[in-house]
């Protein structure tokens, strides 16, 4: 199957369902061979099975292309490992990460568990980082053997992750962190020919229903919440046609494509001096006279 990513390997985390889903296969109409990794938990990531992941194969095959499914935790060290080499022996290569497997388990921050915060963060935080950790290690290994390495790690924040979101306390912190950690790892990562890059998607997911219709397919016309509509641009990402485009935080949402600005130092008082703190408030109201005002949380 030709296409812009034809020959490339491909991990897809969490692609038996939703968004992952439709990235997987996007990746094979456009030429990729994908593993399709799920665990194929819950929304709440409990009551694990391997159907969803083999069906997206099924149907990735049946497409004339090539793919194999994966049921690794993404968040487990060893598994993370055994995934990224699952790919190489498989296919005998790697050149794209996509990591988009998560759960969450929506609590008003009062009321959030010990064990709802950490599950959360572990799936989200912690599985990007094991298999981009693995992935990033193969890579640079073939660097060191001389090979040209074209590679690619593309994770998924959110919208909750930059702006907050009320009630996800523990998700919007988690995809902070990814957003953050995809700054690092374009910045450490350039000199072995890798990219990194994250996206925020708004589309309709097992995640999503608790906005009830607001997110339902309309009768007639273009569906601007299907799932399938991320997907173009993340497989564009896992390109070579991305090469130069690294260290960014998009949102993809319908037929949009947006690029955050994020974090930056723009109005600062020197006085030269160590602060006296009865003189700070009248700082801080000047600072925030002139600072840009600040963007609404989801759900505030």
């Amino acid at each position: 199957m030709a296409g812009v990513c034809e020959g490339r390997v491909v991990i897809v985390t969490g692609a038996g369902r939703g968004i992952g889903r439709e990235h997987a296969l996007e990746f094979a109409r456009q030429g990729a061979k994908v593993v399709v990794n799920d665990l194929g938990v819950s929304n709440s990531g409990e009551e694990p099975t391997d159907g969803p992941a083999h069906e997206v194969v099924r149907a990735i095959v049946d497409m004339g292309g090539e793919a194999v499914a994966n049921g690794a935790d993404v968040a487990d060290w060893d598994q993370a490992e055994a995934l990224v080499r699952q790919a190489i022996d498989q296919f005998g290569r790697l050149d794209v990460v996509v990591n988009n497997a998560g759960f969450v388990r929506d609590r008003m921050f009062v009321s959030c568990s010990e064990e709802e915060w950490d599950a959360v963060i572990r799936v989200h935080l912690k599985g990007h980082f094991c298999v981009s950790r693995h992935a990033a290690a193969y890579w640079r290994e073939r660097v060191k053997a001389g090979d040209e390495v074209d590679g690619r790690i593309i994770n998924t924040s959110s919208g909750a992750g930059v702006l907050g979101s009320v009630g996800q306390s523990s998700y919007s912190a988690a995809k902070a962190g990814i957003a953050t950690l995809t700054l690092v790892q374009a910045a450490e990562l350039g000199r072995y020919g890798i990219t990194a890059n994250a996206i925020c998607p708004i589309a309709r997911t097992r995640m999503t229903e608790v906005f009830g219709d607001a997110m339902k397919a309309p009768d007639e016309g273009f569906d601007q919440n299907d799932p399938a509509n991320v997907s173009p641009f993340v497989v564009w990402l896992g390109s070579p046609q991305s090469r130069g485009v690294t260290g960014r935080v998009w949102e993809a949402f319908g037929g949009t494509i947006t690029v955050f600005d994020g974090y930056r130092r723009e109005q600062t008082i020197d006085i030269g001096r160590r602060w006296n703190p009865a003189d700070i408030g009248p700082a801080v109201e000047e600072l925030l006279s002139k600072a840009r005002p600040l963007v609404k949380v989801y759900g505030a």
